[in-house]
């Protein structure tokens, strides 16, 4: 079952912008936090920015100043804007949230990524 489904990702020179955005299936009343993590090929998956449900933000150092994580409640969305992109941002980008589920222990769920891709 998908609960959250990314978009927005694409080809994009370096300088540039793109917006991300992730819906979710799950109402916004079952979900405590929300963040962005990113994955180059080879590396790691990397955490980029978060959100929590009292709208306390944090990004990364290496995006602090060029992206802004928020969310709009009243669509179930949320987003990532990216700016001043280079060509170290390039990977493929996912959203999560802690799903609070009666009865049974928060789980993370995971949207399935786009691609950002920053090149000349």
């Amino acid at each position: 079952q998908e609960q959250l489904v990314e978009s927005g990702g694409g080809l994009v020179q370096p300088g540039g912008s793109l917006r991300l955005s992730c819906t979710t299936s799950v109402n916004t009343f079952n979900i405590r936090a929300a963040g962005w993590f990113r994955q180059a090929p080879g590396n790691q998956r990397e955490w980029v920015a978060s959100i929590s449900s009292g709208g306390v933000t944090n990004h990364a150092d290496s995006v602090k100043g060029r992206f802004t994580i928020s969310r709009d409640d009243a669509k179930n969305t949320l987003y990532l804007q990216m700016n001043n992109l280079t060509p170290e941002d390039t990977g493929v980008y996912f959203c999560k949230a802690l799903k609070i589920r009666l009865g049974r222990q928060p789980s993370d769920i995971w949207g399935q990524g786009t691609q950002v891709t920053v090149s000349s």
